[in-house]
């Protein structure tokens, strides 16, 4: 067997291996959810995944807990000041926090790889929602979202469920009728 093959088996055997421990045997939340067009998945309340145990250190001190939340839609997005699109979002998600916060509806932004001063800076005169600073994305693993990419944004319901998630750049057309229509859900 050549070098290159032996390289080439060996890899697909690492490849083959990493899959089977990600997926655990167990069915990925998103499969029994609609996917729709642009990358939004859609949950029907019976398929919505908990969310639970998501805590962490905000960017401006302090700490955040999801289960401080409970009983609001949360809405989640996933940002670094070094991504562009991140910041073409953010006027959107702050106006969209602005027009849905009166219905029961808080936002929290989880950052992950990069440096704390670049990501205070970047929120500044951006956004007034707070972030978990998660240089790790140990608070990303948390939530349990498959093939999420940065920028990404997630809409917990009432309960803590994963009801959408966005897996690319978002408008405030696009966004915010998904949260109104989570809010609207009320309580059960």
């Amino acid at each position: 067997m050549t070098v290159r093959r032996l390289v080439a088996v060996a890899v697909t055997a690492v490849a083959v291996a990493g899959v089977l421990v990600g997926c655990g045997g167990e069915e990925n939340w998103a499969q029994k959810c609609e996917t729709g067009a642009n990358l939004v998945i859609e949950c029907a309340p019976a398929d919505r995944p908990q969310v639970s145990g998501v805590t962490g250190e905000l960017l401006d001190g302090g700490t955040y807990d999801v289960e401080s939340d409970r009983g609001q839609v949360v809405v989640v997005n996933f940002w670094g000041s070094w991504c562009a699109p991140c910041r073409a979002e953010a006027d959107d998600l702050e106006n969209t926090y602005q027009a849905t916060k009166p219905k029961g509806v808080s936002f929290i932004g989880i950052n992950s790889r990069d440096d704390r001063d670049a990501a205070i800076a970047f929120e500044r005169g951006r956004v007034t929602y707070p972030s978990i600073y998660d240089f790790e994305a140990k608070v990303a693993l948390k939530f349990d979202v498959p093939n999420m990419s940065t920028p990404a944004t997630l809409i917990l319901d009432r309960q803590g469920r994963i009801a959408v998630a966005i897996r690319k750049a978002t408008t405030i057309g696009e966004l915010q009728p998904l949260v109104e229509r989570v809010a609207a859900e009320g309580n059960p």
